[in-house]
Order: C-alpha cells, then structure tokens, then sequence
C-alpha cells in the first residue's frame, strides 16, 4: 500500500468526526465525568462511522454502487443525503443539552458542508468529502477560539498539516481535481462560522 492510500485510509471522513470530538474533550474542559463523554462518542462513532459502513455494504450488495470508493456522482449522491440527515440529527440532539451545544454546532456545520456538496453534484462537480472533513474540525477549532477566547493553535496548525497531506494524496491518486479538493477545504472551513453566527 502507498503512503498516499495510507493516509488516505487513515483520514476517511468517517473517522475524522470521533477523533475530532475526541480532541475536543482533550481541550475543552466540561463537567461530563468519563463514563459519559464514552457515551457521547459512542453514539458519534455508531451514528458516523458503523451505520456509513453498513449502508455502503447494503449498497454494494443492491449493486447500487460499483465500489465502496463511490467514485462517481450518481453514487455518491444518496449515501452524502443519508448522511446529511444523520448528521443534522446529531447536531439537533447535542444542541439541546447546555454542555454538548459546541459539538451540535459542529456536526450542523458538517451537514451545512454536505448539503453545499450536494448542491454541486448538479453542476457536475464531485467535491472533496475527505477534504471537507479536515475543513471543518479546522474551522471548528478556530469558531471554539472566538467561543472561549482562547487560541487552540495547536489543533489548528496539526488540522491544516493533515489536511496538506490529504490534498496531496488525492491528488497523487487522481481521486479530485485541484478545484475539488480546494473547494472541499474551504467549504468546510467556513461552515461552523456560518453556523456560529446564524445559530
């Protein structure tokens, strides 16, 4: 395996979503004791990761996609909808308990970045979703640093090297375009600002 799938493997955007909670609990503190804060990734690990792997399984099996790399736009549209839906739950659920509001106005931004993908399907343009990951939890950590006035530099600086590599390496393996990998970023950069100041 080459270091490109590697990385790519590794940065899927199915398992930046609990890593990227789990740096959150690192960070910020809160008053949930462990046994909770397992719960809540729990149900974050079951709801991004466990239930997108089984669908793209039923799917294969339907014969609906022809891979589970979802190379193409037809493929990819109803599996990103699912998800979108997924997603905007997760976000509705943590936004109503005072001390997971944060992790609601992440997991609405990546619904926000998704419906943005999806909106470019019509115009034929098959945006980076790996890409899109790593520019949310980017974005999210720097809205957390105008939240609690502190600068999470450290998160940041590691999300842009790590989305650095990711662009690189779809793009060594002819997954996206520059344009796709580029607005894939930015897009989700920009999502949890536009989620923190319309919320």
């Amino acid at each position: 395996m080459s270091i490109y799938k590697f990385i790519s493997i590794m940065l899927h955007p199915i398992v930046i979503p609990t890593i990227g909670v789990i740096c959150y609990f690192l960070l910020i503190p809160t008053s949930f004791g462990s046994n909770q804060k397992l719960s809540v990734l729990g149900l974050i690990f079951i709801t991004t990761y466990i239930i997108p792997v089984l669908i793209l399984i039923v799917f294969k099996k339907l014969k609906l996609i022809q891979s589970f790399k979802t190379e193409s736009i037809k493929e990819r549209k109803t599996p990103i909808l699912i998800m979108l839906v997924l997603f905007y739950f997760i976000g509705n659920t943590f936004n109503t308990i005072t001390n997971l509001r944060d992790l609601g106005l992440l997991f609405y931004a990546t619904s926000l970045g998704l419906i943005l993908i999806y909106i470019l399907f019509f115009f034929k343009i098959k945006t980076s979703i790996h890409l899109l990951s790593l520019g949310v939890t980017t974005g999210f950590f720097m809205v957390l640093g105008l939240i609690y006035s502190q600068a999470f530099t450290a998160a940041v600086i590691i999300s842009l090297v790590l989305s650095g590599l990711l662009a690189s390496s779809r793009l060594y393996l002819k997954a996206h375009s520059p344009k796709e990998v580029y607005l894939g970023f930015f897009i989700g950069f920009f999502a949890p600002y536009i989620v923190y100041y319309t919320l």
